[in-house]
């Protein structure tokens, strides 16, 4: 099996992890999205510690040196991402618990949530890069889309949830270009570990001090805890990584938007949801506006001179 084919593979089942990782979320919205957000997050913490090590040790086999800040500035470097990156990924995923918690429609919030790859775009804008023909018909279509999705009874119908999750898919777009600010500068396995670390512990004081939080409520909702923890933050991660390697990223972002194709067929295979004729057009429309958005813009063809 060639290189392209393997981390296709690897990137496919990435997507499907964090896609049913809804269905999970979806079961575990009985308890306080804090709560729910803390839980899983230390378990990340658990997995991720030990996947430092091993890609330290394979890559002091290979290089002869590890992904550790070796200077002053590297370490404050990575302490700075941490920070900022951690605290905008507990925001987006409480915003994105608590929209499940006020409706457990695994389709319509990962569908919601994907709308990031079409906003990354857009707040590029505001950074001084071009948008093209090809972006803001992606957003007309993503808008259409939406307008299926959440408004039933026109512009008057829209859920609370439903805004929930927009807001939640634009703090996961600051999140995503906070990443792609601070990865080249530091190591990217640590900045996964510390920025989960960021995130269990403001979602562990949000949740003393917004919740109550009782032992029967993780051990009730302790197998959802452990597939987000484990397999959706530690494991899906990993395999991310690992797939992105030598990967075209176009190929690669397309793999990854079926992210939300697994969140619907999950909710319809295990919890049993449907979706209206009129919801599932907004699906597949919201679906081919986040597609759109990652192919590359057609090169114009040059004049012969």
């Amino acid at each position: 099996m060639n290189t392209q084919r393997k981390n296709s593979l690897l990137l496919l089942l990435c997507a499907f992890i964090w896609g049913t990782a809804f269905v999970a979320q979806s079961a575990g919205s009985g308890m306080g999205a804090c709560s729910f957000l803390a839980g899983r997050s230390w378990l990340a913490v658990l997995v991720l510690l030990p996947t430092v090590k091993v890609f330290d040790l394979v890559r002091q086999r290979s290089t002869g040196t590890t992904g550790a800040p070796k200077t002053p500035e590297e370490r404050r470097c990575l302490r700075r991402a941490s920070l900022v990156c951690g605290t905008l990924l507990f925001v987006a995923s409480a915003a994105q618990q608590f929209g499940l918690t006020l409706n457990p429609s695994t389709a319509k919030a990962g569908f919601l949530t994907a709308m990031y790859v079409v906003l990354v775009p857009i707040f590029g804008l505001a950074l001084g890069r071009r948008g093209s023909p090809q972006l803001w018909l992606s957003v007309a279509i993503a808008v259409c889309g939406l307008y299926l999705l959440c408004m039933q009874n026109g512009f008057g119908g829209v859920e609370p949830s439903d805004m929930v999750l927009l807001l939640c898919a634009v703090l996961f777009s600051f999140q995503i270009m906070a990443v792609n600010h601070y990865g080249p500068q530091v190591d990217g396995v640590r900045l996964s570990l510390r920025q989960f670390f960021v995130v269990a512990v403001e979602s562990s004081v949000a949740a003393l001090l917004l919740e109550h939080p009782a032992p029967a409520e993780f051990a009730v909702n302790a197998v959802p805890l452990l597939y987000c923890g484990v397999m959706s933050s530690g494991v899906a991660y990993t395999l991310q990584i690992l797939g992105q390697r030598d990967m075209n990223p176009a190929v690669g972002s397309l793999i990854m938007c079926l992210e939300s194709v697994f969140s619907a067929l999950g909710g319809w295979a295990l919890l049993h949801q449907s979706l209206s004729p009129r919801e599932g057009v907004g699906c597949v429309l919201i679906f081919a506006a986040v597609v759109l958005a990652q192919l590359p813009a057609p090169q114009r063809a040059e004049r012969a001179s």
